[in-house]
């Protein structure tokens, strides 16, 4: 037992000092502005513009990956929002004055990221449909994982955590 609590406090140790690094990176104020951007687009706006031009450029031969994604953000949806509350983890900000919130949190707890989540997810559907696209979605899904710790308003494990949880998502919607 005092094993497993002391490789909980090295990751847990780990966690904040990968947190601490990243959340420096929002005192450069042109890359604090991108990655605010990219987390104001990770919120939904990017996602459903995506599926709207994927409707209009490729007509109904994109309505069952639209489907599926749609779907999944809801199943996704549903899991973040059962673990936020279960697991009711602090926000990085709220529990260390060493880092800042570089931008406003969407809800109360940090447990899984559900900017990542979501775009984890909505990237391994679209581009299983359209490999293409995997060029564009899978460096901006980067940028989305990377802006959460950088904010200030995750910690590594809980963009970690949610980028699996989005994949599995993602791949049982694939599958379907």
């Amino acid at each position: 037992m005092e094993h497993m609590t002391s490789s909980w406090h090295r990751i847990n140790t780990l966690d904040l000092a990968l947190c601490l690094r990243c959340n420096r990176i929002s005192r450069h104020a042109l890359l604090c502005v991108l990655f605010r951007i990219v987390s104001r687009l990770g919120n939904g706006v990017f996602w459903y513009s995506l599926m709207a031009a994927l409707l209009l450029s490729e007509g109904m031969e994109a309505v069952p990956t639209v489907i599926r994604m749609v779907l999944a953000g809801l199943a996704c949806l549903a899991i973040y929002k059962y673990l936020k509350t279960r697991t009711s983890r602090p926000r990085p900000y709220q529990v260390y004055v060493a880092i800042t919130a570089a931008a406003p949190a969407l809800d109360r707890f940090s447990f899984p990221s559900g900017h990542t989540l979501h775009a984890v997810c909505f990237t391994a559907i679209a581009s299983s449909a359209y490999p293409q696209l995997a060029m564009i979605l899978w460096p901006f899904v980067f940028l989305i994982a990377a802006s959460r710790p950088i904010l200030g308003l995750h910690y590594p494990s809980d963009v970690l955590a949610g980028a699996l949880i989005g994949l599995g998502v993602a791949q049982i919607a694939i599958g379907l």
